[in-house]
């Protein structure tokens, strides 16, 4: 096998290792239900960043993490992309725990179409004909799903635009995915150990106080956030960001299986409408990133995916 097939072969192994890892986490999430959310988040953000610091050290990174943190705006960035991520992150724990990973599942669905509409409201990225048609299907199956369960799909919203707007911002920062989201997770540190002293002395704390299993699950956080974040990079350094963006689909689709199959959630008429909408809008969306793809008068077309 020639050198650039290997390497794309191995990045293809790399990416769905890391979506389909995120697809099933929501098992891990759906062990560790009986902690309360806040603690769960204090316990991922700060078992996370052991790990981080760990491989940074390994992969010889420090410096770079170091830069990142002493230069202002890159710093302030950094800033509101970890209030952004903790939001992300803790609004999943609480869906998975109270039943609502159907929900949370149709956040991720969307939130390639959220990423188009983002980079046309604030980068002045040119819409084309099907993007525009994928996310006006979006927005139709969001307002159909409203006014039929009667309550808005907040949590769905809520995972998108979060993720959206930190993708938008982490696009202007000078630093790798891991070497990102250590900063983020050290700047979020004194936060996260700040809580679990709060809920310590307020005897409300989890670990170390249930049982042997509590004790272990929770330090596993660190493992659950960090490992398919490795794979990803990898994927992206041997990938196309446009084949990562066809991958990505692995995990909300396994999200909705584990929901409607593992964990019996209700899936309605209602909910297979808006679903049946929204995958419409992604395969056209798909069908459109790949014909952007294809050479033009002997060049290649670069479709432009948020780097996150």
């Amino acid at each position: 096998m020639p050198p650039r097939d290997r390497e794309s072969t191995l990045g293809v192994i790399y990416g769905l290792a890391a979506f389909v890892w995120w697809g099933v986490c929501p098992l891990y999430f759906k062990a560790v239900a009986h902690v309360a959310p806040d603690e769960v988040l204090a316990h991922r953000v700060l078992w996370s960043l052991l790990l981080l610091l760990v491989l940074l050290k390994l992969r010889g990174r420090l410096p770079m993490l170091r830069q990142a943190l002493t230069h202002g705006p890159t710093a302030r960035t950094l800033a509101l992309t970890s209030a952004l991520i903790s939001v992300n992150w803790f609004v999943f724990i609480w869906a998975v725990g109270r039943g609502f990973l159907l929900e949370a599942s149709l956040g991720y669905f969307i939130n390639p179409l959220v990423n188009v509409l983002l980079g046309f409201v604030f980068l002045g990225e040119r819409l084309r004909r099907l993007q525009t048609v994928s996310v006006i299907l979006a927005a139709l199956a969001v307002t159909w799903l409203t006014l039929r369960v009667g309550r808005v799909p907040v949590i769905a919203l809520t995972l998108a635009f979060s993720f959206g707007f930190y993708g938008l911002l982490r696009k202007t920062v000078r630093a790798d995915g891991m070497t990102g989201l250590t900063a983020e997770t050290l700047l979020l540190a004194p936060f996260a150990a700040a809580w679990l002293l709060h809920l310590e002395a307020r005897d409300a704390l989890a670990f170390v106080h249930r049982d042997l299993r509590t004790d272990l699950l929770l330090p596993a956080a660190g493992v659950v956030t960090a490992l398919p974040l490795v794979w990803y990079a990898n994927a992206a350094r041997r990938l196309r960001y446009a084949t990562v963006g066809f991958l990505q689909y692995a995990a909300p689709s396994l999200q909705f299986l584990l929901a409607v199959v593992a964990f019996g959630e209700p899936f309605t008429r209602t909910h297979l409408a808006a679903f049946a909408c929204i995958w419409t809008a992604l395969g056209l969306y798909s069908w459109d990133s790949w014909r952007a793809l294809r050479p033009v008068g002997g060049h290649r077309n670069q479709l432009r995916i948020p780097r996150i």
